[in-house]
């Protein structure tokens, strides 16, 4: 068992999004890692898939998932269950910013276009 303190969670930004890790393999989990997601209105839309099953609750604010070119509202307490393989967008859906858990199982990894797949910072 391992007790991770939030104050020492690892934070990672990109323009407009910020990934706070809560637990990951580097924070001693074996299974799962588990970060904070922060998105702005702000925040590049990057089109992406899993190669596991990558599970988002919505915290606060609302957000607009685009599933295989499908919209899908989420707001405070949803929960989505993200496919392996599905083209994935997230973005915020109006000015307020748009938080959620979010959770992957260790050895899932994200694929950018043609690109190869790696492993978030925050999921390592």
């Amino acid at each position: 068992m391992t007790v991770c303190q939030a104050p020492a969670a690892p934070t990672h930004e990109l323009p407009g999004v910020r990934f706070t890790t809560l637990v990951s393999p580097r924070r001693g989990s074996a299974e799962t890692s588990v970060w904070l997601l922060e998105l702005h209105a702000d925040a590049e839309v990057v089109p992406h898939r899993v190669t596991r099953e990558e599970i988002f609750v919505a915290l606060e604010g609302d957000a607009i998932a685009i599933l295989d070119g499908v919209a899908h509202q989420l707001r405070v307490g949803d929960a989505l269950a993200l496919s392996p393989d599905v083209e994935f967008t997230l973005a915020t859906a109006g000015p307020q910013p748009f938080r959620a858990m979010v959770c992957l199982p260790v050895g899932g990894q994200a694929v950018i276009g043609d690109g190869p797949a790696f492993t978030p910072p925050w999921a390592e």
